[in-house]
């Protein structure tokens, strides 16, 4: 039996870029999030469920990612994570510690392969559910592109004890932590960027609605609506202000351990990529926009080899 340590779930995101946080209307007004809390050049937007937010905007100089935020059920979890990550060779950025944060809560931090920075948190601030109509409840999945899809896959399986759940073909893997088909997905790509954040919604109906609340606004979907065959969730893609691709989506298919069988998904069946025959394959706009803008990540952060020798 594998007694890998593993992620617990997706807490949500937070991205960088020039002049990000001047976009927060966009997400208050028509996407439906609202500010958790603010300081200047920054904003984290909360959800209808519990977590302290689910998308942040921080200024910078690159579009790309911040951090990925993860949640790990307690204390020791945490530690029993960071040991496995230095012993498989991972690049954490620290100890495990309290966060001095407005969250709160005990974790630490690391790079992926892609030099993009992950958070891992127990504990810290929690709202109260408050359920509203067709409003996002919680970031559903992250989709990153990466040029090395293969070794990335291996790195979140090996490292923090993901598992596959399908594939597109041989241009995307789909891997999960939870129960969710996917919280991670990576795609093949020329450099790393972030490929497009998925929120959900809790019902298929509230997922059509939410959609009509953005075109009510004035603002239609660039693909979709539409419904995925890996993970058979609808989807409907929209792009932000400052270039992002984000998501609705709904009913993401919950994974049975013990009977599910990773397939492979073919690319060239239309209905295999959109079960409803609505969407039709994405334009070749939708595809540039889904590319991204390449994202350096961390590479600062690097610890040197002699701060690698002070953490033994």
């Amino acid at each position: 039996m594998d007694k890998r340590v593993r992620v617990d779930s997706l807490r949500g995101i937070v991205m960088r870029g020039p002049g990000l946080a001047a976009t927060l209307p966009f997400y208050l007004d028509m996407w439906g999030l609202k500010l958790a809390h603010q300081q200047d050049g920054a904003a984290w937007l909360k959800g209808t469920g519990p977590e302290a937010f689910l998308y942040g905007l921080k200024d910078g100089p690159v579009y790309g990612i911040d951090h990925i935020h993860f949640n790990m059920p307690d204390e020791a979890a945490i530690d029993a994570l960071h040991a496995q990550v230095l012993r498989e060779g991972g690049t954490a950025l620290g100890e495990p510690a309290r966060f001095d944060d407005w969250i709160g809560g005990y974790g630490f931090e690391m790079l992926d392969p892609d030099l993009r920075r992950l958070r891992f948190r127990a504990g810290g601030l929690r709202h109260d559910e408050k359920p509203e109509w067709a409003m996002p409840k919680k970031v559903s999945h992250v989709v990153l592109n990466t040029p090395d899809m293969e070794g990335v896959q291996a790195w979140y399986e090996r490292v923090l004890g993901f598992r596959v759940s399908d594939y597109s073909a041989d241009q995307m893997v789909f891997l999960r932590c939870s129960s969710d088909h996917h919280s991670i997905a990576l795609v093949r790509a020329h450099y790393p960027s972030v490929n497009h954040v998925a929120f959900e919604v809790p019902t298929l109906n509230e997922f059509m609605r939410a959609i009509g609340r953005m075109k009510q606004k004035g603002h239609v979907p660039s693909w979709g609506p539409g419904r995925h065959g890996p993970g058979n969730n609808p989807f409907a893609y929209f792009v932000s202000p400052s270039g992002f691709v984000i998501e609705f989506t709904s009913e993401l298919q919950q994974i049975d351990e013990v009977t599910h069988e990773a397939q492979v998904w073919p690319r060239d069946v239309p209905e295999k990529m959109d079960q409803w025959m609505t969407a039709g394959p994405p334009t070749p706009a939708q595809r540039a926009v889904m590319q991204g803008r390449p994202d350096p990540g961390f590479p600062e952060l690097v610890p040197t080899r002699m701060d690698r020798e002070a953490t033994r």
